[in-house]
C-alpha cells in the first residue's frame, strides 16, 4: 500500500512545489507592477496640481494595488490614504443602473414599461419613456439648465421632492429618438427603483447592491473625518470649493466611495456577485434608438447605464466617468479579463480621465510581445514634435530611474504648451515620460501631462505617438544634437474646449 501512495504524495509535493513557485513569481510581478503604477500616479499628482488623488486596481476580485497620493484636506495637510472617500460624481450612474438591472432579473422592473404608469403621482405631458431610456440617455429628458445653477444649496428629503424640480419642464426630443446626456434621468431612475422595492433608494442600494462596501451618499463637508475635502482650481491653485447638497440626484451624481471599494463593486459585477453574468452582459450592449443605430457619443456606444467600446490593444472595456464640484473619477472594467481600475480625486480638474485610469492598470494588464524592443534614448538631447499640423522642438534628456526608462522633455509655449496650459489646473513648463518595462526600455511608455496620462506609443523606427483626447495627439521623435534654448511656459488660461464639458 505505501509503494502505491508514495508516488502519488511526491507528484502531489511537487505539484505543491511548482504552485508554490508560480505563487512567488506571480507575487513578485505584482509587486513591480504596483510600484510602477505607483511612479505613474505620483508623476500624474506632480503634473497636475490635484490635493488628493486615489486609486485601485482589481483581478479576478482581488484587489492586487491600491495608491494614494497628496492630501485629503490641505488645510489640515490630512493625507489620502486607504480609507479617504471621494465623491463619485457621474460613476454614480453605473451603480444606480446596475440596481436597476437587478430588479429587472428578479422581474420586479420591466424596464421597456412606461415610468409614468409605475409612478402614480408623476402627472407630467411626457411622451411614454422607460426604464431602458432613462439608463442609455434616450428618454429626452434635459441635463441640468441655467434655471439650475443654485442646486447644490437645496436638501431634498425624498426623491419624489427631487423629481418635482423637473417635471414641468419639455422633453428635448422624443423618447428613444437621440442619445442626450440627462443627470435628472437617473434621478426619475431612481426613483421608478424606490417605487418598485418600497424602500428609499439609498438603502436598497446598501442592502442589495453595494453591501459591505464603502459606498453611500457623498460625505464631504458632513463631518466625515475619513472624506476629502472639495477643491476647485482658480488660476492654476486649488482652492477650497462651496458646500454642494447632491440630494437632488443620489442617483446620477451624488455618491461617495473610498478607490477600493469602487473597484471591489466593479470586481464584484465581473465575477457575477451583483447579478448574473447574463444580466451583466445584457447592461453592456448598446442600446439602440428607435432608427435602430446604437446609443453613442464620441467613441464609445451605451449600454444599460455602461459606456462600452475597445481600448487600444482591441479589449473590451466597459466604463463610466464623473465630473462635478471638488471631483473628477472613473471606473473601467475589462470584463473578459476580469480586471478593473477606479480612479477618484478631490478636485474638478480637466482630464483624459478615463485613459489615465486605464494607464494606472497598464502594468498588470497582459500585452503581447513586442516584436521590437526599443531602447531607452539615452544619447537623445532633443526632440522633435507635431501637434495639430505644427512642428516644434524641445530639449530631451532619459535616465534609468529605478529599473525605468523616464525622461523629461522641455515644453515649448507653441503650439502644445498653448494648448496644455489653458485649461484650469497647474500649468506645466516640462512633460515626463515614463517607461513601464521593468526592463528598462521604452517600448511601452506613458507621457505625463496636466490632462493626464497618455500612453506613447511607437509609430515607426523613430517615432512615438500619444493621444492626448479623442480628437488630439501628438507625435515625438527623439534626436541626437545640440539643445536648443527652450521657450518658457505659457501663462495664459482658456476654455475647456477639447475635452468633455463637465457634468455630473
Amino acid at each position: 500500500m505505501q509503494g502505491r501512495t508514495l508516488p502519488r504524495v511526491a507528484g502531489l509535493s511537487l505539484s505543491l512545489a511548482l504552485a508554490g513557485q508560480a505563487c512567488a513569481e506571480g507575487s513578485r510581478t505584482d509587486a513591480t507592477a504596483a510600484r510602477i503604477s505607483d511612479r505613474l500616479l505620483q508623476a500624474l499628482a506632480d503634473a497636475n496640481g490635484v490635493p488628493g488623488m486615489g486609486a485601485a486596481v482589481v483581478r479576478d476580485g482581488t484587489i492586487v494595488w491600491r495608491g494614494s497620493v497628496g492630501y485629503r484636506d490641505v488645510e489640515h495637510r490630512q493625507n489620502v490614504d486607504r480609507g479617504t472617500v471621494f465623491r463619485l460624481a457621474s460613476v454614480s450612474k453605473a451603480i444606480t443602473a446596475t440596481a436597476a438591472a437587478k430588479l429587472m432579473e428578479q422581474g420586479a422592473l420591466d424596464v421597456d414599461a412606461p415610468v409614468q404608469a409605475m409612478l402614480p403621482w408623476l402627472d407630467v405631458r411626457w411622451a411614454p419613456l422607460t426604464p431602458r431610456q432613462l439608463a442609455a440617455h434616450t428618454s429626452g429628458l434635459p441635463h441640468y439648465q441655467p434655471v439650475d445653477d443654485a442646486r447644490g444649496g437645496v436638501h431634498y428629503a425624498k426623491v419624489r421632492d427631487a423629481v418635482a424640480v423637473f417635471r414641468d419642464r419639455e422633453l428635448l426630443s422624443s423618447p428613444g429618438t437621440r442619445y442626450s446626456y440627462s443627470s435628472w434621468g437617473y434621478t426619475l431612475l431612481s426613483a421608478v427603483i424606490e417605487a418598485r422595492v418600497g424602500i428609499p433608494f439609498l438603502d436598497f442600494l446598501a442592502s442589495r447592491v453595494t453591501q459591505g462596501l464603502a459606498i453611500g451618499p457623498d460625505a464631504t463637508d458632513t463631518g466625515n473625518p475619513s472624506a476629502a475635502r472639495a477643491y476647485e482650481f482658480v488660476d492654476g491653485k486649488a482652492v477650497p470649493a462651496a458646500p454642494h447638497d447632491y440630494s437632488y440626484t443620489w442617483a446620477g451624481g451624488g455618491l461617495g466611495a473610498t478607490p477600493e471599494a469602487l473597484a471591489r463593486f466593479g470586481g464584484r459585477l465581473m465575477a457575477g456577485d451583483v447579478v448574473a453574468p447574463a444580466t451583466f452582459e445584457w447592461m453592456l450592449r448598446p442600446t439602440r434608438l428607435n432608427s435602430g443605430s446604437a446609443a453613442a457619443e464620441r467613441d464609445y456606444e451605451v449600454g444599460f447605464g455602461w459606456r462600452v467600446q475597445r481600448d487600444a490593444d482591441g479589449d473590451r472595456i466597459a466604463h463610466h466617468a464623473g465630473v462635478t464640484s471638488g471631483a473628477r473619477s472613473a471606473l473601467v472594467l475589462w470584463p473578459d479579463r476580469k480586471l478593473g481600475v477606479s480612479l477618484l480625486s478631490n478636485a474638478m480638474w480637466v482630464s483624459s480621465i478615463e485613459q489615465t485610469s486605464m494607464l494606472l492598470a497598464a502594468p498588470f494588464k497582459p500585452v503581447a510581445e513586442i516584436p521590437e524592443r526599443k531602447p531607452c534614448p539615452f544619447t537623445a538631447s532633443r526632440y522633435e514634435g507635431q501637434f495639430n499640423g505644427r512642428t516644434f522642438v524641445g530639449t530631451a534628456r532619459f535616465s534609468v530611474e529605478g529599473g525605468l526608462c523616464t525622461g523629461v522633455l522641455s515644453l515649448p509655449a507653441e503650439p502644445l504648451g498653448a494648448w496644455l496650459n489653458k485649461f484650469p489646473q497647474k500649468d506645466a513648463s516640462t512633460l515626463r515620460i515614463i517607461g513601464i518595462d521593468p526592463r528598462g526600455s521604452l517600448s511601452r511608455a506613458v507621457l505625463v501631462t496636466p490632462i493626464g496620462l497618455h500612453e506613447l506609443r511607437t509609430e515607426g523606427r523613430r517615432g512615438y505617438v500619444a493621444r492626448l483626447a479623442t480628437s488630439q495627439a501628438v507625435s515625438l521623435r527623439f534626436v541626437s544634437g545640440i539643445n536648443p534654448d527652450p521657450e518658457p511656459p505659457v501663462e495664459s488660461k482658456g476654455d475647456m474646449a477639447g475635452l468633455r464639458p463637465p457634468h455630473a
